[in-house]
């Protein structure tokens, strides 16, 4: 019988911290077998989680946890088997974050929060930015 591993660690950034990377550690966490532990951080964390990307966790039956805009610093010490951008500003932005021999991945995604409209229309943004990272995560962490 082997040895149980323990879960690879993933560090989602983005710059505020508050909706794509979220969503990002949420989905990551929701994986079957536990084999990935994800947190979330940002190069300006907001302070606040975007009311928008709880909704759309929920609605697609995934629990958001406790989620919260922390800062990127909060990291420093800490390895992590995976790190992962998602937007482009964090991406070109100088990590604190030692990433060493960490796997880096990047997943251009546009800002949901910055969608002005309907709440239909906003609705649906956070809903394409929830698909585009669960394409993701099926095609690079699976």
């Amino acid at each position: 019988m082997s040895e149980p591993t323990s879960p690879r660690t993933v560090l989602v950034i983005c710059t505020g911290n508050s909706c794509r990377s979220i969503i990002a550690e949420a989905l990551i966490n929701a994986l079957p077998c536990g084999r990935y532990r994800a947190v979330s951080a940002g190069s300006a964390p907001t302070g606040t989680v975007h009311p928008g990307a709880l909704a759309v966790l929920k609605r697609r039956g995934i629990d958001p946890g406790r989620p919260r805009s922390q800062s990127w610093k909060d990291f420093i010490t800490r390895h992590f088997d995976v790190v992962v951008t998602v937007c482009d500003r964090a991406a070109g932005e100088a990590c604190p974050v030692a990433v060493g021999d960490s796997r880096v991945l990047h997943w251009s995604l546009p800002d949901p929060a910055a969608v002005h409209g309907t709440h239909d229309e906003i609705e649906q943004a956070f809903d394409a930015v929830f698909d585009r990272l669960k394409q993701h995560i099926d095609e690079d962490l699976q």
